[in-house]
């Protein structure tokens, strides 16, 4: 696994999943916007994501795991620990795991539409 692959996927794969998560927020929740809610979307991503995406790859490329069950508890990870920290901080994001599974699903989604065009 070359390094320079590596920072590149996981630096797309972040800001692809900040872009349709923040949107995500902005689409399921109406105006005035919490500033510190957008900002802790942004935060949680920031944590959340690169740990499964190197997790992911390190698995995918080096055994012969099939992928869904490599992906599933990986998610369910990632929408575990942002609905929680969604539940301790934030303001306005009244259903956290709901919001986290939308949302974490949402982006999983829209990761492969954009992986089948290109």
């Amino acid at each position: 696994m070359d390094i320079n692959n590596l920072l590149a996927a996981l630096g797309l794969s972040l800001g692809l999943t900040l872009f349709f998560e923040v949107g995500f927020f902005f689409i399921f929740f109406s105006a005035p916007w919490n500033k510190k809610d957008i900002l802790l979307v942004i935060l949680v991503n920031t944590l959340t994501n690169p740990a499964v995406v190197l997790i992911y790859r390190m698995l995918y490329f080096n055994t012969n795991i099939n992928t869904v069950m490599i992906v599933l508890p990986l998610e369910a990870f990632a929408i575990f620990t942002e609905g929680f920290i969604y539940k301790k901080k934030s303001y306005c994001i009244k259903r956290p795991f709901l919001f986290s599974l939308m949302a974490n699903t949402f982006s999983y989604i829209m990761g492969l539409m954009i992986q089948r065009i290109f």
